[in-house]
């Protein structure tokens, strides 16, 4: 019975990676979340579906994690085949600033928080989630071979970055560019055993839960302006969650250990959108 942790499981992709991966009863599925209040649709998913479990931990809580790998292990043997690191932060506010507006608006203390914020989420919370989990996936790894992905973002891609001159949310971005790096070193670690460490970009995603303001429809024009000196062939339209989850599963299906460390898209390649 293959078995997959996903972390950041309350909404959006990460609820959608339970659902799809719940749906074949063979899979026995873990949403973690940071809050179990914030977790209503994933808590119907597992009164309604025996195969899933939910399960508390913020994955800047190495402790916590640790407790939740403890109630994987009782409930596998001891085994996890597949971790999911899908947990991240963006802050709102601030969220549409470049690398100096902080300096010009005098917000220095605000530019260490959103940079300490992302990066304590979305790089440092990876690898508590990885080394919290790592006993199972190494036992596990003794019979098949394991994958360990991170989600990561395309706009964390440096090429991109010169290219489309993407120049908003710096932290985020930067945070997630350290994140890709996190993901070589554990390949590099590990490179001789039977496990596959990939950093993989769902694609340009709506997850909003309420309308665009029209700050937000501003930026997004802009911000798909500048994705389409890269890709001028891309047709504009940002992912659903449940589209780009069924890509990336299909890209997780297919990646081998000569993929590990590999920084990839829901495309299985470099487009990311």
């Amino acid at each position: 019975m293959p078995s997959y942790v996903v972390t950041g499981s309350s909404r959006g992709i990460g609820l959608q990676f339970v659902r799809q991966l719940s749906a074949n009863t063979d899979n026995i599925v873990f949403g973690v979340v940071r809050n179990l209040g914030g977790a209503s649709e994933l808590k119907k998913l597992e009164t309604d579906r025996a195969n899933v479990h939910v399960l508390q931990a913020d994955v800047t809580d190495y402790q916590a994690l640790k407790a939740a790998a403890d109630q994987v292990a009782q409930l596998t043997g001891g085994t996890l085949e597949y971790l999911i690191n899908n947990a991240a932060y963006q802050q709102t506010e601030r969220k549409y600033y470049t690398i100096d507006t902080y300096a010009e608006k005098g917000e220095i203390e605000e530019l260490k928080k959103d940079m300490l914020d992302n990066f304590n989420a979305n790089t440092i919370g990876v690898i508590h989630s990885i080394d919290a989990f790592l006993p199972l996936l190494k036992a596990a790894s003794a019979k098949a071979t394991v994958k360990i992905i991170s989600l990561s973002s395309g706009i964390g891609d440096l090429d991109l970055t010169l290219e489309s001159r993407l120049d908003l949310g710096p932290a985020y971005c930067i945070s997630k560019a350290a994140l890709n790096m996190v993901v070589a070193k554990y390949a590099t670690r590990f490179a001789d055993d039977n496990m596959v460490f990939v950093a993989l970009s769902p694609g340009l995603v709506n997850t909003a839960t309420g309308p665009p303001t029209p700050e937000d429809i501003e930026q997004y024009q802009a911000f798909g302006k500048s994705l389409k000196a890269a890709y001028p062939d891309w047709d504009g339209q940002a992912l659903t969650p449940e589209a780009s989850v069924r890509l990336q599963l299909g890209v997780i299906e297919k990646v081998e250990r000569k993929d590990t460390g590999a920084f990839i898209s829901h495309w299985g390649n470099k487009q990311w959108v």
